[in-house]
């Protein structure tokens, strides 16, 4: 059984204030190739963890959303709204500039996130350009819409653009969104690149009696399509239901099926320490006799 262990975020981000998964050196290693042709396992693999780089890149964008989201909806002083944002800004740090219009209770609402010219966050991640979220009313109200807009965004080295809807179909007592993924583009400053759409549905399992987000935890299941420039396609499904703490910065559970041509691989968020809160994932293929542990942005 083969284990290859891989760090090549922190590497670069020390280098180049900038990457997601993959090195240069990682992206000139697979040519683009008529979708036609069969896939070759080593192109697999990688196209497999570019495919993965944009999951987790949108994931990232909601993660923030979510975030700014749950703290919008809190009334923090008896003499009015505010917005102080407290995990928020312990999340980004001093570099990002937020901004609500109108604050005070009414809606809809829109909150600002500028990273102005590009900055490192205390989560460690490079950030540049400015998140838009526009709220038809509190996220945690049934029939809520929040609505993610990008502005020359900038996740670590790749620019990242479309729309991000989150919608809230709560009921019964049940706590549920709908996450969708419209026009979604991710660019590498090497010209590669890939569009990405999903669909997918959050239940909140713990953490709805609180005002606290960080006691949130959800359990994400969906699809999602990734189509490189060269035509190819890429699907993603959970096989088991991805499990997600706003406490942590990834998804800590949970395992995704990715189909390539006729060539299917795993990646297991769980792995390989039993669901702790940490940046890697094993991705496995030929029946898990092949592994690949993986650093997510």
């Amino acid at each position: 059984m083969k284990l290859i262990s891989i760090n090549r975020i922190t590497l670069v981000i020390l280098l180049m204030l900038a990457t997601v998964l993959y090195s240069c050196q990682k992206d000139s290693s697979v040519s683009d190739t008529n979708t036609t042709q069969p896939v070759t396992e080593d192109e697999a693999v990688t196209y497999s963890e570019e495919s993965t780089e944009a999951e987790a890149s949108f994931d990232d964008i909601e993660d923030v959303g979510r975030l700014a989201a749950e703290e919008e909806g809190v009334v923090s002083s008896p003499n009015g709204r505010v917005f102080p944002f407290v995990q928020l800004r312990l999340r980004l740090g001093p570099c990002a500039t937020i901004t609500v219009s109108p604050n005070d209770s009414t809606y809809p609402k829109t909150v600002t996130i500028d990273f102005g010219n590009g900055c490192i966050c205390a989560d460690g991640k490079f950030r540049k350009g400015i998140i838009t979220l526009h709220f038809t009313g509190p996220i945690r109200r049934s029939g809520s819409v929040l609505t993610i807009t990008l502005t020359d965004f900038y996740l670590n080295r790749a620019h990242v653009e479309g729309t991000k809807v989150i919608s809230n179909l709560s009921a019964n007592g049940a706590i549920k969104f709908t996450v969708q993924v419209t026009g979604g583009k991710v660019t590498y400053p090497n010209g590669r690149g890939y569009q990405y759409e999903c669909l997918k549905y959050v239940f909140q399992t713990d953490g709805a009696a609180t005002a606290n987000p960080l006691d949130d935890v959800y359990k994400i299941e969906g699809r999602s399509k990734t189509t490189f420039n060269n035509g190819l396609t890429i699907n993603l499904n959970t096989e088991s239901a991805l499990v997600k703490k706003v406490a942590c910065h990834w998804i800590n559970k949970g395992i995704l099926k990715i189909k390539i041509n006729d060539r299917i691989l795993y990646l297991d968020y769980g792995a390989p320490n039993n669901g702790d809160c940490d940046n890697k994932a094993l991705l496995t293929w030929n029946n898990g006799n092949n592994q690949r542990l993986i650093t997510l942005p």
